[in-house]
Order: structure tokens, then C-alpha cells, then sequence
């Protein structure tokens, strides 16, 4: 399937080169300026800084000169924002002001062009052609639901309507990383016009697996977009997008921490660890324009294809290995009526609805290391207190615990919001009634031979089982409430109160452990022998099944304020988040294997939110800051009390600045940008015990861009200083588990644009 998909992305490029030669003389005086072009999402009346929301946006030029390549690198560009890289880019972990989660349901919404992405696992891709990039914090599931408790980021890409031309880049940088990027956009005529898109991006990686001396995260990726936009009328607007996209890739770079030496070993693990992911979107937005209202609706069908494999123990040695191969198929349907008028009050409803179905299958091979570490070594430690010269003992050198699992999920959703205009108060009230059903099917199975020295003369065969059903259904009220004062038409105060949620959900990952300890005892009972403390597992195997929905009501004052003529910009924020059973990822005790979801009973979070941006003449200065304080009020795991802790992480403090200037000049070279920026975060907290932290850590970039009429050359580095850092932090088989952050990059990309 790879190689097929790769031939279509090369094919489709082919197309592009093809359609360029062609097309470019006839498009070369029909180019139109992007920064005319404004852009509101949508379920938005008003541009972002005029929203009594704390927000951030970012250009088509800002984004193409910070270097970025997906959502992840706007990681303290956006304040109190920090999507971790580490793992693979399934693992799309978010953390906003205090409050995320490592696997499941992200606290963050993802629109691209209007079309809700379903799956985290499809959160991490190549951003190309993006002409707009928002983020509103706080909670928005009063308007966009789902996955949304924290906030949500709208992408905006190039539309052929708007933009008619041929876009080539190519980049080259540390880690023979190549990136080619081509998509041209046409009009057929005045109403019509189509694009096409690809990339490819090709890297050796950053580390290197010390058990074959290889590099264990490199990967290669491409996508390819199609978009068609018919304006019939000037009432009616279709547009469609398609976007297809292959990875395959490496990665988990984690490597072990000696607690005895206090120092971090190389990373070495001999199975091999993998993500490979097919992902389908396609979206159709039709609005419809009347003298007094909007109609607009969005349909999405999604698919995902994706398959991690890992060496579960990231060591050497011969444990244990984890498959998880989902296939997800997933249909969207919001409609969406507001009013159109400039009158005082303006309103909108909507109906909301979606279907996903997820096929999982995720067996874990337990070979002879694992089988002796994890299994015999429990068992007979319980057996020789009460039978010191007899012992348990499997005959496999490995085996396989079968895991599938049938998950379908539904929901609906009725909304509506008000705004309601008084001179120069704006109260926006809107009240979102949210439904969703999810249904689990688990059928679990693993199959050995055993023996028992005291009492069989040969092996036996044992077969455990695992079968069920687990469902959940969640119906929630989301209620929101602002009050904004509009100091002039671009400066304002505002005051909200909001109640943000993210449905409960399955802990797929624990059946294993689960299930070993019922094997033990299957052995036990049908030797008729029980022995005190042999098989038991910190969880009950009902209640670690399923984990509950994730409450908080928020609480928020700032303003957004201009200056200068426009050339000064300012956002400030303040904010209070009072949180009821956070939804954590928790490691067992021991030498357990899984990973868990679980309700924190109380947390608290409060901070800060602040960003300025100059920009006189041909100089370009900004500053973002975020300060998050988030701690637990109420958490005892039976185990301990967390209780005052920080909660793990999310970083205390995220910064982000920038200082720019654009040389003009009259010769070959039009302009030359020289650039300096640098980012901190921390200090992250790794554990709910707060015994692990990673310190606030400094990352410094620069670039310099050559302008020639459509062309461009740049130099740029990331992590000029060559920081080292940690990105993540797990604990498993009783050891502890640190990823590095990138080392130093020093790159070079090449644009041309006609």
C-alpha cells in the first residue's frame, strides 16, 4: 500500500511541474496580495481580536518565516500552548494551561477549513499553503464541542478563488531532512477555480539506537490535497477538499535512566519499534447567503489506517513487543443558521452529529525474557513461601495475548448563541446540549502450556479468555457567558465564564495486565491451590476498563489592544480553571507492563496570558508569555496523596520571542530579512509525585532571507546553543524512561513562487 501511495504523491507532482509549464504565463499577472484576503471561521461574526475570547493568529507570512513544518512548533509561539515531539506523530499529546492527556481524546479542537479532524492520531501532519492560522483558549464547546475543553486552532488554507498561481519550495537541513512542496492554483473562470498540493518529506533522524547503530527515528511522509470552490452565485458558495496522506516512520527514542548512577544510558532496544499511518479526509462546506441569514453546512468523511509496533520494554533484552493496527472510519455532519444582519442582537444555531467506528487489534507478544521477568518470577515468588523446593513453569519460548477490540461511537449535539450589541457592550450567551453513546467489544485471549513441579508430571495446556462489553453514555450541558467593552473599533475589555468537558472513554492498553494476572490464577484454581498476594494487580478489572468524563468551569478577564496606528498590538489575559476529575495517564507500580486512563479527584489551574507584537516600518518585534500554576486540590490513588502537587506534563511557563528587519534594496536582491527568535519552557513535571522534573530550558533560532521578485532563499537553525532537554518522561517494568529534545538543526529552504 505504501509504494502505491507514494506513486500517486509522485504522479500528482508530475502534474503540477505539467500544469505550471502551461499555466504560467497565464496566471503570472493575476497573483493578488493574501493580507487582503480576511478571514473569519464559520461559526465567528468577527475577526479573532474583536472576540471576547484569549486568542492567537498568525499569517501566511508569519507562519512561512518561523520555519514550521506542523502544529507542534508553534509550541510557545502560542501561549500556555505545548504540543510536545517525541514518540511518533501518533503520539500528538496537547497541554493547555494546566490540563491535556497522553493518549485518547485531546483537549484541543483541529479545523482545517472548517472540517473538525476526529482522530489526535492525525493531528501531527505537514502543514503547507496555510494562509491562516488561529488559536482561541479557553473553552469552545459551546460552539465546536467535541474535543474542545481547552480551546480549539482553526487552519485556513489557500483558496483557488483567492489565489491563483504556482507555489515550489524545497528544503534541506540536519539529519539529511529534504522537504519538496509544489501546488498550483487555478481559475477556470471567475466562479470556479480548483488546486492541487503535494509534499514529501524525507529524514534520516536525530538518535541513534545503540543495538544496531542505526537511527531509529527517521521516516518518510507525503500527502496530496485537491480542492474545488464554485461560487454559482453570489448566494451560494461549494467548496470540497480532499486530502490523502502516508507516513512511515520510526521513532520512540527513549532511553533508560540509571537512578544508581543518575545518568541517562544510550537509547537501545533490539525489536523493532514503527508508525505507519494512511489517513483520508474529505470535507464539503456549502454556505448559502440570503438578505437577513447565513446557512452553512459542513459534511466530512474521515478514514485512518495506522499500525504501531514497539518494543514495549525499550531495552535490549527479550521482554515483550506491542502491535496496535486500527482501522477508523468517521462521518461529520454540522449545519449551522446565523443571522446576518448588524442589528443589535445576532444568533446562531446549530445540529450537530457524528458517527466513528474503530477496529483494534493489539496483541502483545510476551517473549521467554518476558515470560520469566513478568510471569514466573511473580508466580513463584508466592509458590516457594509455601512450597521452597517446587516452582511454575510455561514451556513457550514466547507467546501471544490477542486483544481485539470493536469500538463504535455516536453523538449529537443541539447549540445555539447570542449576541446582543448595546453602543459599545457586546454579551455574547450561548448554551451547547451535547449527546454521545460509545460501545467497547473485547475479546482477549492467550494460550500456554504449563507446568507445576509439585504436583504434574508434564506440561498442560491453559487457555484464558477475556470477553465483554463496556458502554458509556454521556449527555452534558455546555453553557458560556462574555461580556466585552469595545474601547474603539480595535481595542476591548472582556469578562467570560465558561463550562469546558471532555467525554470519558476505554483503557485498551491494560488488558494486558489484566489478563496475565487471570492467567496466573486460572493456573492456581485449576490446581486447586490459592496463594495470598499471587496474581493480584493494582486494578479491578471492571472499573480499569473504562475511565469517566473530564469537567471544569473557567473562568477569564483580559483585552485586546491596539496602538501606534495598528503598528502595536496587545492581547493580555488572566484565567482560573476549576477542574473535577482530570483524566490522567498513569504508570502501574512494579513491573507491570500497561498504561492507563484515570480520574484525578480535584485539580485547580490559574495564570496568565500575554503577547506584544511592534511592528513600525520594516522592523517586526513580538513577545508571548504564558504562566500556568496547575496543581492538585484532591488526588489519592490509594497509593499516595498528590494533593498540593503540580499536575505532570504541562509546562509553568511557556515564552516566545522575536526580533525582525527587512533590509530593502534596489539591486538583484529586493529585500534580505534577517531574523532572531527564542523559545523557554518549564519547568514540566513528570510524575504526580514531583520526584522528576525537566527545568526551564532555552531554545535560540536565527534566519536570513534573500527576496528576489517571486524567489526566496533562507538560512536558518533551530537550537543554535545546542540546549539538551527532555520532551517526555514514562515509567515501565519498574524503570524509568526519558526522551531528548532535537539537537541543534542548521537548514536551508528554497521558494519560488509564479
Amino acid at each position: 500500500m505504501a509504494k502505491k501511495m507514494y506513486r500517486v504523491i509522485f504522479l500528482g507532482l508530475a502534474y503540477i511541474l505539467f500544469v505550471t509549464c502551461v499555466a504560467a504565463q497565464q496566471v503570472a499577472d493575476s497573483i493578488i496580495s493574501l493580507d487582503e484576503v480576511s478571514i473569519v471561521a464559520v461559526k465567528e461574526s468577527r475577526p479573532v481580536r474583536q472576540r471576547p475570547v484569549s486568542s492567537t493568529a498568525f499569517s501566511m507570512e508569519q507562519v512561512s518565516r518561523s520555519s514550521v513544518s506542523s502544529v507542534k512548533d508553534f509550541s510557545a509561539s502560542i501561549p500556555n500552548f505545548y504540543q510536545p515531539d517525541y514518540g511518533s506523530q501518533m503520539t500528538s499529546s496537547i497541554y493547555i494551561r494546566g490540563l491535556g492527556a497522553r493518549i485518547d481524546q485531546p483537549v484541543m479542537g483541529l479545523n482545517v477549513d472548517g472540517v473538525p479532524c476526529m482522530n489526535k492520531n492525525n493531528y501531527d501532519f505537514d502543514l503547507f499553503d496555510v494562509c491562516r492560522l488561529e488559536m482561541l483558549r479557553g473553552p469552545q464547546g459551546t460552539l465546536y464541542g467535541r474535543n474542545t475543553m481547552c480551546g480549539v486552532m482553526n487552519l485556513f488554507t489557500l483558496s483557488p478563488l483567492f489565489y491563483t498561481g504556482t507555489r515550489l519550495s524545497a528544503d534541506y537541513s540536519t539529519g539529511n531532512t529534504a522537504k519538496v512542496k509544489a501546488s498550483t492554483y487555478h481559475k477556470l473562470n471567475d466562479r470556479l477555480g480548483f488546486s492541487i498540493a503535494a509534499n514529501y518529506n524525507h529524514t534520516d533522524g536525530f538518535f541513534t539506537n545503540e543495538y544496531d547503530g542505526d537511527k531509529c527515528d527517521g521516516s518518510d511522509a507525503g500527502s496530496l490535497r485537491a480542492r474545488l470552490v464554485w461560487q454559482p452565485n453570489r448566494k451560494w458558495n461549494v467548496d470540497n477538499a480532499l486530502t490523502l496522506g502516508l507516513l512511515s516512520q520510526g521513532g520512540y527514542a527513549y532511553a533508560r535512566y540509571d537512578s544508581t548512577q543518575k545518568v541517562l544510558l544510550p537509547v537501545c532496544y533490539n525489536d523493532v519499534s514503527s508508525y505507519d499511518r494512511f489517513s483520508l479526509m474529505d470535507g464539503l462546506s456549502i454556505k448559502r447567503i440570503s438578505d437577513r441569514f447565513v446557512f452553512s453546512s459542513v459534511t466530512s468523511y474521515q478514514y485512518l489506517d495506522d499500525e504501531m509496533n514497539l518494543d514495549q520494554d525499550f531495552t535490549s533484552e527479550n521482554v515483550f513487543t506491542l502491535t496496535q493496527a486500527q482501522k477508523e472510519h468517521a462521518v461529520t455532519q454540522d449545519f449551522v443558521l446565523k443571522s446576518k444582519s448588524n442589528s443589535f442582537w445576532q444568533w446562531q444555531c446549530g445540529l450537530w452529529g457524528f458517527y466513528k467506528h474503530i477496529g483494534m487489534n493489539a496483541p502483545v507478544t510476551f517473549k521467554r525474557g518476558g515470560i520469566e521477568t513478568l510471569i514466573l518470577d511473580n508466580a513463584n515468588a508466592g509458590i516457594q513461601k509455601a512450597f521452597p523446593n517446587d516452582h511454575l513453569d510455561v514451556s513457550e519460548q514466547q507467546f501471544v495475548i490477542n486483544s481485539d477490540f470493536d469500538m463504535p461511537t455516536y453523538g449529537t449535539a443541539v447549540y445555539h448563541q447570542s449576541e446582543f450589541s448595546f453602543d459599545k457592550w457586546l454579551l455574547t450567551v450561548g448554551l451547547r446540549m451535547d449527546y454521545e453513546s460509545a460501545s467497547m467489544d473485547y475479546h482477549n485471549r492467550a494460550d500456554i502450556h504449563y507446568y507445576f513441579s509439585l504436583l504434574m508430571d508434564d506440561y498442560e495446556p491453559l487457555c484464558t479468555s477475556m470477553d465483554g462489553k463496556e458502554t458509556n453514555h454521556f449527555a452534558e450541558f455546555l453553557p458560556k457567558l462574555s461580556l466585552q467593552y469595545n474601547i474603539d473599533k480595535s481595542s476591548n475589555l472582556y469578562a467570560y465564564v465558561a463550562k469546558g468537558y471532555k467525554a470519558g472513554g476505554f483503557n485498551t492498553q491494560i488488558f494486558s495486565d489484566i489478563l496475565q494476572n487471570r492467567m496466573m490464577n486460572d493456573m492456581m484454581d485449576a490446581l486447586g491451590v490459592h496463594l495470598d498476594g499471587m496474581g493480584e494487580t493494582s486494578y479491578n478489572s471492571a472499573k480499569a476498563t473504562t475511565y469517566d468524563p473530564e469537567y471544569s468551569w473557567n473562568y477569564e478577564v483580559g483585552g485586546h489592544f491596539s496602538g501606534f496606528q495598528s503598528d502595536l498590538q496587545t492581547d493580555v489575559s488572566i484565567f482560573y480553571i476549576d477542574c473535577r476529575d482530570q483524566q490522567l495517564t498513569v504508570f502501574p507500580s512494579g513491573k507491570n507492563t500497561g498504561r492507563m486512563m484515570t480520574n484525578a479527584g480535584k485539580t485547580r489551574s490559574f495564570g496568565g496570558e500575554a503577547t506584544v507584537t511592534y511592528a513600525p516600518n520594516d522592523w517586526l518585534l513580538s513577545v508571548a508569555y504564558g504562566y500556568t500554576n496547575a496543581k492538585f486540590v484532591d488526588y489519592d490513588n490509594g497509593l499516595a496523596d498528590f494533593s498540593g502537587n503540580y499536575v505532570p506534563y504541562s509546562p509553568s511557563n511557556t515564552l516566545s520571542a522575536l526580533a525582525q528587519y527587512t533590509f530593502r534594496l534596489n539591486s538583484f536582491v529586493d529585500k534580505v530579512v534577517m531574523k532572531a527568535d527564542g523559545k523557554a519552557l518549564g519547568n514540566i513535571y513528570w510524575d504526580e509525585a514531583n520526584e522528576y522534573k525537566q527545568d526551564l530550558y532555552f531554545l535560540l533560532g536565527a534566519g536570513l532571507s534573500l527576496h528576489h521578485k517571486k524567489m526566496e532563499l533562507s538560512l536558518w537553525g533551530k537550537n543554535l546553543s545546542g540546549e539538551e532537554y527532555n520532551t517526555f518522561y514514562f515509567r515501565s517494568m519498574g524503570n524509568d524512561f526519558f526522551q531528548a529534545g532535537k539537537p541543534r538543526q542548521l537548514g536551508c529552504s528554497f521558494k519560488y513562487e509564479f
